[in-house]
């Protein structure tokens, strides 16, 4: 007989009273089930992520352009060595 293992791992864990009856809140307003919700909280949260991520390569890029006084993308590909 060949046993499948779990398409999912089950994790136990607490949070304080107040955070569960917001989970449940918002389970409920969403037609969700807690599990839903929190797999949807992950999703979220790691594109809050990417997206902090971003914006700091952004400002990152912005601070270089301000002090190698690279005015436009065209003069950025000269440095770089690219086509336009």
């Amino acid at each position: 007989m060949i046993t499948l293992g779990r398409a999912s791992k089950v994790f136990y864990f607490s949070v304080p009273h107040e955070a569960a009856e917001k989970i449940e809140r918002l389970a409920k307003s969403e037609s969700r089930s807690r599990s839903e919700l929190l797999r949807k909280m992950v999703r979220v949260y790691e594109e809050c992520k990417a997206e902090a991520e971003w914006q700091l390569l952004f400002a990152l890029g912005e601070e270089t352009t301000r002090r190698f006084g690279i005015k436009s993308e065209e003069e950025l590909f000269k440095i770089l060595g690219g086509a336009t």
